[in-house]
């Protein structure tokens, strides 16, 4: 039997994951306390996902509602199933660069804290699995912000001559920029599972995600921005717009191309290694696209409220260059892009996301 521990399973990438590594014959044991009732209320709740993997994935998943501050009671987990464990994947995190800041121990020892009891329990007791560990491109800081950016009518883009024009590169220094409470315990936690690579010899790998989406996701403000977009539009809720005049782009990747990577490298694992992974040129858009494409799937122009004060340290554009991974993985493709997703998130959620 082949085991793969998955943190934060009741997440978008924990049950993706779940799902897809149970469909392949694993025995996946998901650790997850649904954390996210507490940073973002109801909308952001996990516990109905965790409900459904328990009922769709029988006994191919494990369910261990355990903290993963709680450093004896994860390695106690890694232990119990270490003869057979080969897969960590670690999607557990506080998500959000907002809330960061109002708790910020909470978020260090979330992100910073419980990566680093993780992975010091899979070297006590699996070193031969491999690690996925969901970074960010937060981890960057608002370095992205000073590439030559050119303002069009609907969208920032950048400067068609610059090296980066298909998609930011892992060479972008995290150095001298404005990160975020929560970009800095992401950067910490994201340089560790890269030092346990190093130094411990373990295949370990950093995935630096742009905005990983799709219809499984609890949709919050704060957290889940094209999900978020489609629940505003099907419920008529009014969506607040964040400075940048809405023109700020991020790129979207779908989170069954994220679990395609996952499954790709644990198949020929390497140590640590570091990938930016999000949509790239084929899956992006700016606020105020994404908020049109929601309206044309309703019917009806999405509400917006604009504020005039963007997020600390938010990326005015980003897209990342996905190939590093591609080169060396490359039987990977991406299956998405954003109307197909959109779409997807619209139809799988027709029943959850009804008018107020």
């Amino acid at each position: 039997m082949s085991l793969a521990v998955i943190t934060g399973s009741g997440g978008l990438i924990g049950s993706q994951s779940a799902r897809h590594f149970a469909a392949l014959g694993m025995t996946v044991v998901g650790i997850d306390n649904d954390m996210r009732g507490y940073f973002f209320g109801a909308d952001g709740s996990t516990a109905w996902s965790i409900d459904s993997l328990e009922k769709d994935l029988g006994g191919n998943y494990i369910r261990a509602d355990v903290d993963i501050r709680d450093r004896e009671g994860l390695a106690e987990i890694v232990k119990r199933y270490s003869s057979d464990l080969s897969l960590v994947i670690h999607t557990a995190a506080q998500p959000s660069h907002d809330w960061a800041a109002a708790e910020p121990f909470t978020d260090f020892d979330i992100n910073a804290g419980g990566t680093l009891n993780l992975l010091e329990a899979t070297r006590l007791h699996a070193p031969d699995a491999s690690f996925v560990h969901c970074s960010t491109n937060k981890v960057y800081g608002d370095t992205p912000n000073s590439l030559p950016l050119v303002e069009l009518e609907t969208r920032w883009e950048l400067d068609p001559a610059h090296p980066y024009r298909d998609g930011i590169r892992e060479d972008m220094s995290i150095d001298a920029s404005l990160h975020s409470i929560f970009g800095a315990s992401k950067a910490a936690a994201d340089v560790m599972v890269q030092e346990y690579g190093r130094y411990f010899g373990m295949n370990t790998v950093v995935f630096r995600g742009g905005t990983l989406t799709g219809p499984a996701h609890s949709a919050a403000e704060l957290h889940g921005f094209l999900a978020y977009v489609v629940r505003a539009a099907m419920e008529g809720r009014t969506y607040r717009v964040f400075g940048h005049k809405g023109k700020q782009v991020r790129d979207a990747i779908h989170c069954v191309d994220v679990v395609s990577a996952f499954e790709h490298y644990h198949r020929d694992p390497r140590a640590a290694e570091v990938y930016n992974l999000g949509g790239g040129r084929l899956s992006n858009c700016s606020v105020v696209e994404a908020l049109d494409l929601a309206g044309g799937l309703v019917g009806r122009p999405v509400e917006r409220e604009y504020v005039d004060e963007s997020r600390i340290g938010d990326h005015i554009w980003w897209i990342g260059s996905n190939a590093k991974f591609q080169d060396h993985y490359p039987q990977w493709t991406q299956r998405y892009d954003v109307p197909l997703i959109l779409q997807e998130i619209y139809e799988e959620n027709r029943d959850r996301w009804t008018p107020r």
